[in-house]
C-alpha cells in the first residue's frame, strides 16, 4: 500500500510500512523503536526479531496485524494527512532531540513552521477571562517577533493561545489526526490543519485516553525552545508539560498570579521551583532569542542519562537485570553498575524485557517493572 510521507527519496514503501507496523506492535514505544532500529539496520529485520526477542523474556508475542496497519494508513490518507518519519526531511530538530521522540507523526498543513524559532504555550482548562485574553495577546505578539506558537488545542489557554497566533501556530493533539478533540475545538483544528500545523502521534482512528495526553506534552515542550505557563492549578497537565520541558533542557517560563486565585498556584510554584517569571512578550522574546541550549530557568534540572556508546553489542541475561528492577523507578545508569554488564548488554536486556511486556520506561532515562 503507498504510504504518503514526507520522507527521504531512498526510504521504499515496504520499509515505510514495516516502520509503521513496527511502531504499532504491543509493547514498543519511542525508545524501543530506536534501539530496534540501530540493533537491526531496518524495520522489516527488526520485526521478524520481535517474536524471538519476547521469548527471551519468557513471553509469546504476536506482530501487530498487517490489516490494521492497511486500515491505518487509508484513514490518514482519507483525512489529508501524511507521515513524517525521524528521519524525513523536516523533522523537527528540537523534536528529535528527545530521548523519547516520536518516532513517526502524522500531520496536515505547513511543516516548515516546525522550523521556525518555537515557543510553547500552555494553561488551565478553566481558565479566568484575563488570562485567556493574556493568552491571546502573547500568542499575537510572539508570532509577530517570529516565533511559531506551539499548543495542545485544550479548551480555555490552549485554545486563546491558538486564535491569537494565526497562522503561525502548531496544534499537537492527543487523538488520531482525523478525531477532533475536545468536539467543541473541532473548527479551530481545522482551521490550524488549514493555515498552520496539526501534528498527531497516535494513529488515525484513535480517540483520546488519558496515557496519550501526557505524551502528547512531550511533543509540545520537544518542539520549542522554551515552554510558558500562563494559568495552571498545582496538579495540572501544564505543570506536566513544563517539567518535560525542564528535562529536555528548554527554558521553563510562567506568569506569576495573585496567591487568592487557585488557578495561580501552578504558575507560582513553578516559579518559586526555579521557573522565570515573565510578564510581558518582550521577556519571552528576549529569553528565547539566539536560544542555544543553556537554559536560564532551574526548575528541576533532567537526571543524567547514558546513552548508547557504539560498543560492540553483546548480551546479558534478561531475567538477572529484571531481579535488580522493582517497581519504583531506577536510572539505567545504577543498573549498569549494579548489574555489572556493559551498557550495551543492559540496554538489549531492557529492550527484550520491554518487547514482553515487562518493563516500563520513565522519563530522564529510569526504567521500573511493568505493574500487572
Amino acid at each position: 500500500m503507498n504510504v504518503m510521507t514526507t520522507r527521504r527519496p531512498d526510504l521504499s514503501q515496504e520499509e515505510a510500512f514495516a516502520r509503521i507496523r513496527l511502531l504499532r506492535c504491543a509493547n514498543v514505544g519511542p525508545v524501543s523503536y530506536f534501539q530496534l532500529m540501530r540493533r537491526f539496520g531496518d524495520a522489516a529485520t527488526a520485526l521478524e526479531a520481535l517474536p524471538e526477542l519476547a521469548r527471551r523474556g519468557d513471553r509469546d508475542y504476536r506482530l501487530a496485524p498487517r490489516q490494521v496497519i492497511e486500515r491505518e494508513i487509508a484513514a490518514t490518507r482519507a483525512s489529508g494527512a501524511r507521515y513524517l518519519f525521524h528521519d524525513s526531511p523536516g523533522y523537527p530538530s528540537l523534536l528529535a532531540q528527545l530521548e523519547s521522540a516520536p518516532p513517526i507523526v502524522t500531520l496536515r498543513g505547513d511543516l516548515a513552521l516546525a522550523a521556525r524559532p518555537c515557543v510553547a504555550m500552555v494553561g488551565a482548562r478553566n481558565a479566568s477571562a484575563a488570562a485567556v485574553k493574556l493568552a491571546r495577546e502573547f500568542g499575537a505578539a510572539l508570532t509577530q517577533a517570529g516565533f511559531t506558537v506551539v499548543s495542545g488545542l485544550a479548551r480555555g489557554i490552549d485554545g486563546a493561545v491558538h486564535e491569537g497566533a494565526f497562522p503561525a501556530t502548531i496544534g499537537v493533539i492527543a487523538s488520531g489526526i482525523d478525531i477532533a478533540y475536545p468536539p467543541q475545538h473541532a473548527r479551530l483544528q481545522e482551521r490550524i490543519a488549514e493555515e498552520g500545523l496539526l501534528i498527531a502521534e497516535q494513529p488515525a482512528g484513535t480517540t483520546p485516553r488519558g496515557s496519550h495526553f501526557p505524551r502528547r506534552n512531550r511533543i509540545i515542550a520537544g518542539l520549542a525552545s522554551g515552554t510558558l505557563v500562563i494559568e495552571a492549578a498545582p496538579r495540572s497537565g501544564s505543570l506536566i508539560t513544563a517539567r518535560m520541558a525542564a528535562e529536555a533542557g528548554r527554558e521553563v517560563m510562567a506568569i506569576p498570579g495573585s496567591p487568592l486565585e487557585a488557578r495561580s498556584h501552578g504558575c507560582n510554584q513553578l516559579i518559586r521551583e526555579g521557573a522565570v517569571l515573565v510578564q510581558t512578550p518582550d521577556e519571552v522574546i528576549e529569553l528565547l532569542t539566539g536560544f542555544g541550549g543553556a537554559a536560564r530557568s532551574t526548575y528541576r534540572e533532567p537526571e543524567p542519562y547514558m546513552l548508547s556508546t557504539g560498543e560492540e553489542i553483546t548480551e546479558a541475561e534478561p531475567a538477572e537485570i529484571r531481579e535488580l528492577l522493582t517497581f519504583a523507578p531506577v536510572s539505567v545508569d545504577e543498573l549498569i553498575r549494579q548489574s555489572g554488564e556493559s551498557s550495551s548488554a543492559v540496554q538489549l536486556a531492557l529492550l527484550e524485557l520491554e518487547v514482553a511486556g515487562l518493563l516500563m520506561r520513565h522519563a530522564g532515562g529510569r526504567v521500573s517493572l511493568a505493574r500487572g
